[in-house]
């Protein structure tokens, strides 16, 4: 048996182990599965974020971004960290203070049941998107790995089961415990992973002279234009207040304080991994020049002794494992909450609901794989994914703080607007002349609630703060 492959069953089985030893807290009722009981400590928080933040974009995807842009894919990652900062300081306190654990919920509290529904379905959409993209590095990173056992394909069948079954035993306990482990390891494999890759190439000096000449490629403020980088700002700020993975970690925190100390320690660790990333992406493309982009990370790592390969490439999966598991409990979360209880069984006992949520996730997760084995471009994929919560976070931001320019139909609308916006500019591209897809969600969604806001007489209702 290889040494590669000891290590992956290694950390295979620590991750059961972490989710069948948590089992029986999750099992105590659905406040525990869902948001480990809103016990999470600032540390807990912290890795957390850190571990949905870097996942299979944020390493696999800045690599093979970094292929064609440069050290500029790096910030992709800074972006991330923003977002967090943004949820610290505008949200998370907020999402802990109030009785609510979804944004459609939120959004019916102070506004209609139809606002309720759609944006149910947009979050689902997003989450949906960001989990096949997990399955997709993981795919890239076990064929790397182990080609002798793992087709591309089969990467991705197995790194399914491992996220889907890691999830549905413990809820957010198993993805929180989960995470400490990852993040640790994530940390570990990309700074040793590209001293040391980098130390064989020569250094910086050398890599210089053997990227394409004038390309200026370890330059970060080259390769993308400046608009598509505050692009990537505005959309995992936008992203960070309002898709479901961060509100159900900040709603799991012990309290508001904890939540925004969570999230500024998350940023922190967030941030330098992209351009760790990148510049593995960068020694990818003079190493190995014939190869496909998404596989460049794997290979350059593949390159080591086999104990830092094994080692590395484990916390490359264990970032897709910790975005992953995150996500599919989101999305779980919204279907379960949002639509099951909701609209199909409002009385459902608890023992009976956390089964619900079970089948939510594991249905959740075979589509995602469907998703994920016709998905092309990572971050491209996550970018325009995550562009989908403009309307909800233009909506949230009226709600909390301009609340005297919300009307009973704002949400509803504004939502459709948001989902209508990102298809016609799929399939019309004369609206191209915006830089990004997310300026013109922000333009169309704040126009849409405002016109809202001059021709519905309703106001929205009295959704007061309650204490949990």
């Amino acid at each position: 048996m290889s040494i590669q492959l000891i290590i992956v069953c290694g950390y295979i089985f620590l991750l059961f182990a972490i989710s069948f030893y948590v089992k029986s807290r999750a099992d105590k009722g659905a406040a525990e599965y869902l948001f480990a009981g809103r016990k999470l400590s600032t540390g807990l928080i912290a890795v957390n974020i850190t571990g949905l933040a870097v996942g299979a974009a944020s390493t696999v995807g800045v690599a093979e971004r970094a292929v064609k842009v440069g050290l500029s894919a790096g910030w992709y990652n800074a972006a991330w960290a923003v977002g967090a900062l943004a949820m610290a300081f505008i949200a998370a306190g907020k999402y802990r203070s109030m009785n609510a654990t979804t944004i459609p919920e939120l959004f019916e509290r102070y506004y209609d049941t139809k606002g309720r529904l759609i944006s149910a379905i947009g979050l689902v959409i997003i989450m949906l998107v960001i989990t096949s993209l997990q399955y997709l590095a993981g795919g890239a990173i076990l064929s790397a790995l182990l080609p002798d056992i793992f087709s591309f394909k089969g990467g991705m069948l197995t790194s399914a089961v491992v996220f889907i079954g890691i999830t549905l035993i413990g809820g957010l306990w198993s993805s929180g415990l989960a995470n400490v482990l990852s993040v640790i390891l994530i940390y570990f494999g990309v700074i040793y992973s590209t001293t040391t890759a980098l130390s064989n190439v020569g250094g910086l000096d050398k890599l210089m002279t053997m990227l394409p000449p004038g390309s200026d490629m370890l330059n970060p403020f080259t390769g993308l234009p400046l608009a598509l980088i505050i692009g990537q700002f505005v959309i995992m700020s936008t992203q960070a207040l309002t898709a479901q993975g961060p509100v159900q970690i900040a709603c799991g925190a012990k309290d508001a304080s904890t939540a925004k100390k969570g999230f500024i320690y998350g940023a922190l660790l967030i941030f330098p991994v992209g351009f760790f990333c990148a510049l593995l992406g960068l020694i990818g493309k003079v190493s190995y020049p014939d190869i496909a982009a998404a596989m460049t990370l794997p290979k350059v790592v593949m390159s080591l002794n086999p104990w830092a390969a094994g080692l590395t490439l484990a916390a490359m999966w264990a970032a897709d494992v910790s975005t992953a598991c995150t996500i599919l409990l989101a999305a779980g979360t919204l279907f379960s909450q949002d639509i099951y209880k909701r609209f199909i069984n409002p009385h459902v006992s608890d023992a009976k609901f956390i089964t619900i949520n079970r089948l939510a996730i594991f249905f959740c997760g075979v589509v995602t794989l469907w998703f994920a084995f016709n998905a092309v471009g990572i971050v491209k994929t996550m970018l325009a994914g995550l562009s989908l919560t403009t309307p909800l976070t233009v909506v949230f931001l009226f709600t909390m703080f301009a609340p005297r320019f919300c009307k009973r139909n704002a949400a509803f609308y504004t939502t459709l607007a948001g989902l209508a916006s990102i298809i016609v500019w799929s399939v019309c591209p004369a609206i191209h002349f915006f830089q990004d897809v997310i300026y013109l969600e922000w333009v169309v969604c704040v126009a849409v609630f405002l016109i809202v806001y001059l021709l519905d007489p309703t106001p929205i209702k009295d959704g007061k703060i309650r204490e949990v």
